[in-house]
């Protein structure tokens, strides 16, 4: 992820919603047996380009969710939001998981799968057009995502970024 870009965000400042996006039930052999636990990954945002996720692990279900809340909650980054969609296309890359995000026209919604879907409705984006190749594994895809939104630009910033205007930027 490049780090120019993310702006950090406090939870208590917002109102979030959370999203369980994959609970798995993991083994660990010991001597009498199989002892299980789960695992949850959970994505948590405010609709509206602040979008955060997390990884719980505890014996109980409720409980690895609630740990995975409170992981989402440190772990919040502001993403730009134009118009309902993403600024420009964007490639997110985590593990074997690639992720794909394109600009869509008004009244499109979001045409993605599983994981990529929960994160972007969390953020807030009303239309993109994303494709998911690699590994449809729900933890890689959690975090190409996150990297294809961090890695995304507003055009203030650009225009800033350039020392030029704003109009110059979309003219050319």
């Amino acid at each position: 992820m490049s780090q120019n870009n993310i702006r950090s965000v406090k939870a208590s400042e917002i109102d979030l919603k959370e999203k369980v996006v994959a609970i798995k039930r993991v083994a660990k052999v010991v001597k009498g047996g199989r002892r299980f636990s789960f695992s949850a990954i959970v994505v948590v945002g405010n609709g509206n380009g602040v979008v955060g996720y997390g990884l719980g692990k505890a014996n109980e279900v409720t409980d690895a969710i609630t740990k995975g809340i409170d992981d989402a909650k440190k772990n919040l980054v502001q993403v730009p939001i134009i118009k309902g969609t993403v600024p420009h296309e964007s490639i997110g890359k985590f593990g074997g998981g690639f992720v794909l995000l394109k600009p869509a026209a008004p009244g499109t919604g979001v045409i993605a799968g599983g994981a990529m879907r929960a994160v972007l409705e969390s953020a807030g984006v009303h239309n993109v057009l994303a494709k998911s190749k690699g590994s449809s594994n729900p933890h890689n895809a959690v975090k190409a995502t996150f990297d294809a939104l961090t890695n995304m630009r507003d055009p203030l910033s650009v225009a800033k970024d350039r020392g030029v205007s704003l109009s110059k930027v979309f003219n050319g």
